[in-house]
């Protein structure tokens, strides 16, 4: 079973809708990620789908944004562990007031000179995991290879802009919009509340 049949699998899987992405863009496709987690053996499928796809690449840790990537840098560090034989950790960066991605706990102290494997759930615009890179770097970790769950934009997340090798278990693309193009904004569709950034987007609206 591959990644977004497992996704379909858990209904984290959404269309025709209205939708607020992360990065701020509009969109009618949206996975809620969020509707995975609970379902502990999927969870840990999609960890070893990953360990799997990196068990010869010499990981000695993997890191992950949170929220998403506190769970799945465990499972995958998890199943790489038993996979290799070693001890493989796995920790996560905490966004800071600026919107960066970095360290706190002491973990910068576990990625200094290791080989890194970064993970992320989804990736619309590769900000967030890109952020993720710079503070490996800067805390002396190597990063070996970035992989995400699902890339939504092949055409504009890829190796080359990420300057590191980069690569997803599934690739859904999503039309992702600016709010002043959105065709569903134009056409008056309203914007989904319950899941995604759309609460928080309508308020702000509401308050501008």
């Amino acid at each position: 079973m591959g990644i977004i049949d497992i996704l379909k699998k858990v209904n984290a899987v959404i269309t025709d809708d209205h939708f607020v992405y992360t990065s701020g863009k509009h969109g009618e496709v949206y996975i809620n990620k969020d509707a995975l987690y609970p379902h502990t053996k999927e969870t840990s499928a999609v960890g070893k789908m990953f360990a799997e796809k990196y068990q010869d690449a010499g990981i000695d840790l993997v890191v992950g944004p949170a929220l998403g990537g506190i769970i799945l840098s465990t499972w995958i560090a998890y199943h790489m562990s038993e996979l290799t034989g070693r001890e493989i950790l796995g920790v996560y960066t905490e966004k800071d007031e600026n919107k960066n991605q970095i360290f706190t706990r002491g973990y910068d102290k576990l990625v200094k000179g290791k080989n890194v494997l970064i993970i992320e759930d989804l990736t619309t615009t590769g900000g967030s995991v890109k952020k993720v890179v710079d503070t490996v770097k800067s805390a002396g970790g190597t990063v070996t290879a970035v992989c995400v769950m699902v890339n939504r934009n092949p055409d504009g997340v890829n190796s080359e802009i990420m300057g590191v090798p980069f690569d997803a278990l599934g690739v859904l693309p999503t039309a992702a919009y600016d709010e002043a193009d959105c065709p569903f904004c134009k056409e008056g569709r309203p914007v989904n509340t319950e899941i995604g950034h759309g609460r928080k987007y309508m308020e702000e609206k509401k308050n501008f």
